[in-house]
């Protein structure tokens, strides 16, 4: 048998339970081929880990998980990449326990793995992904926060503009949300069939209905498009707290805010074609100079691929 390594080790194949995780991933998350793949990759170097001490993620351990994000740091493996694997690690294991497949999560109580912060940038397009597919279970609330995540992301809205939504201010046959943003003012948003689905997951049976209260306290409560626990609206800084907590279990660190997922859509947005003018309206900016810090990172992204992808990028010329 090949060496063993910690981030893609070797098995003659990945147990049942993981491939039905892949396949969920794939068949009703609606994943992308390759970031399955980065998701087997972690998930291999995993298995074929605990396989070499004898364990596997039926019985696996808190402590055994902690060695081996020790080991991975001896190993000299950066922090982000650390991080990433710990998070598909983590919904592994919550896939387990939401389908029945064991009784608890080793990963419940393991303390997350520290990113440098840096200044605040976009997530990439996989860390989003890895962001969205952090909410596992199909109880009320998980179809709640990830129908807020879907949205926030499709829409580039501020928190509090998702937060002050109504039942009337979303059009499912056309995807399109009202949103009032700073001094009231009103635009409409597209949004795209992940975050429609996420919203239908949340407004079946199995969703809003189980959270909605016998009796409504206020109309406001009653028309909310999120609802809290409790059945009121869902107010700003537990929508915050909702990002952030999906964002340290999918391994990135403090890193995501509300404020980084709008960030995030309108450089994506840019990066693949959007005019500046329909970034500007989409987001509600009053001046287009406020947009305008969005190309300046997609331009720095433009370089970052250019010199790293054309051969004579760097080269001098001759004389």
């Amino acid at each position: 048998m090949a060496p063993i390594t910690l981030d893609g080790g070797e098995l003659d194949e990945l147990p049942l339970d993981v491939e039905d995780f892949l396949v969920w991933l794939a068949a009703e998350r609606g994943r992308a081929t390759n970031t399955v793949a980065a998701y087997r990759r972690d998930l291999t170097g995993y298995t074929a880990w605990l396989a070499d001490r004898g364990d596997d993620i039926g019985h696996v351990r808190s402590a055994t998980i902690d060695e081996l994000v020790a080991a991975r740091r001896a190993a000299g493996a950066a922090a982000s990449s650390i991080a990433r694997q710990l998070a598909t690690i983590r919904t592994l294991h919550r896939f387990l326990v939401d389908r029945e497949r064991r009784a608890d999560d080793p990963t419940a109580e393991l303390e997350g793995v520290r990113v440098p912060a840096g200044l605040p940038k976009p997530l990439a397009e996989d860390d989003v992904t890895r962001l969205l597919d952090a909410v596992v279970g199909d109880g009320p609330v998980d179809r709640r926060d990830r129908a807020l995540l879907e949205l926030l992301y499709a829409t580039g809205a501020r928190i509090s503009e998702a937060c002050g939504l109504s039942m009337g201010d979303i059009d499912f046959d056309a995807r399109l949300v009202r949103v009032f943003g700073k001094g009231s003012k009103e635009r409409i948003v597209p949004f795209g069939r992940a975050a429609a689905h996420a919203l239908d997951d949340w407004f079946s049976p199995a969703g809003r209905v189980l959270v909605a209260p016998a009796r409504w306290r206020s109309r406001n409560d009653a028309e909310a498009v999120f609802l809290n626990r409790r059945g009121g609206r869902l107010g700003r800084q537990a929508a915050w707290a909702v990002v952030k907590k999906h964002g340290r279990a999918a391994g990135l660190g403090d890193q995501v805010s509300p404020h980084v997922l709008r960030h995030s859509c309108a450089t994506h947005l840019l990066d693949h074609g959007a005019d500046l003018r329909v970034v500007q309206e989409l987001l509600g900016h009053a001046s287009i100079s406020t947009t305008q810090v969005y190309t300046k990172v997609s331009q720095e992204r433009l370089w970052e691929v250019y010199r790293r992808a054309h051969p004579r990028a760097a080269a001098r010329s001759a004389r």
